[in-house]
């Protein structure tokens, strides 16, 4: 199987020959200052994925062993998360923080995306119960002047649309945003929540179905479903434990800048390149 290599910055000699020793990949060449590629590795065991997590960790590297013989045009799908994935922000963090509660908000959405709070549905609950009172306005302007697309998502999204690849955000945060993403990002689907608002003002409640793991991991089936997919010709992005069981559903899954369970089920981890790493990976 393939192993492919990255870094935002120059690969050395020094670095090829550790990877090349770890991994038995003696073809491993640079295909670009920053880009490497082996026809072929030993199989990806445990040990080896924990010796080329250690090798490749402490060079500011990213790895990946990917399927041969695949292109990324055999897929069909990009599916992802929003928050910390397909923009660099927790939106209800900020949204918290007008009411000088982002700390609090915050703790939980960390107990939650690193699966210490099991109960995505509770988790939304309380943070957003938090927000009770505050004015509707403040949705606008955490999209203002604090929502940032994470790095290479405007070139991974044009690529792949190039490519006829259909694209979802399927997100635990909240409709408000993924609604003007959609058409900036040019999106063909969007799923998130509904905050509740009465008078101009958050009451603290979600309105409809709640969309955790399993309304994630459905929707990603009802996509490919709907375009005449299999799941396998998706790719899902994602970052903390609410993601996992869609990226279990898919062909193949991409931990972004994510929680330690959620880069250790995933296909391939991104912890120091963009999204864009996502067209390295693969033949186009």
């Amino acid at each position: 199987m393939p192993l492919i290599l990255q870094s935002l910055s120059p690969l050395s000699d020094a670095d090829l020959d550790a990877v090349r020793a770890v991994a038995n990949a003696p073809d491993l060449a640079l295909r670009t200052d920053t880009v490497a590629a082996a026809d072929h590795c030993d199989p990806l065991t445990p040990a080896l994925r924990d010796a080329l997590d250690q090798t490749c960790g402490a060079r500011g590297i990213d790895w990946a062993v990917v399927p041969a013989g695949r292109k990324l045009s055999d897929f069909r799908l990009v599916a992802m998360d929003m928050d910390s994935t397909l923009i660099t922000i927790e939106c209800i963090d900020e949204i918290a923080d007008f009411c000088g509660l982002k700390a609090e908000v915050s703790a939980i959405t960390e107990a939650a995306m690193r699966g210490e709070i099991t109960d995505f549905n509770e988790s939304l609950r309380r943070r957003v119960a938090l927000l009770k009172g505050l004015d509707a306005s403040v949705l606008d302007r955490v999209y203002a002047e604090r929502l940032k697309l994470s790095p290479g998502a405007e070139r991974m999204l044009q690529a792949v649309q190039a490519l006829g690849m259909k694209t979802l955000l399927v997100s635990g945060g909240f409709v408000h945003f993924t609604d003007q993403l959609k058409p900036r990002l040019k999106l063909d689907f969007t799923r998130a929540n509904m905050l509740e608002i009465v008078d101009g003002n958050l009451t603290g409640n979600v309105v409809g179905e709640i969309v955790n793991a399993d309304v994630k991991a459905r929707t990603v089936r009802e996509v490919c479903e709907q375009i005449g997919a299999d799941p396998s010709q998706a790719i899902v992005m994602g970052d903390g434990s609410n993601d996992l069981k869609m990226m279990a559903v898919a062909g193949l899954s991409v931990a972004f800048r994510a929680k330690p369970v959620v880069r250790a089920q995933a296909s391939v981890a991104f912890n120091h390149v963009g999204l864009d790493g996502l067209l390295n990976l693969f033949p186009h």
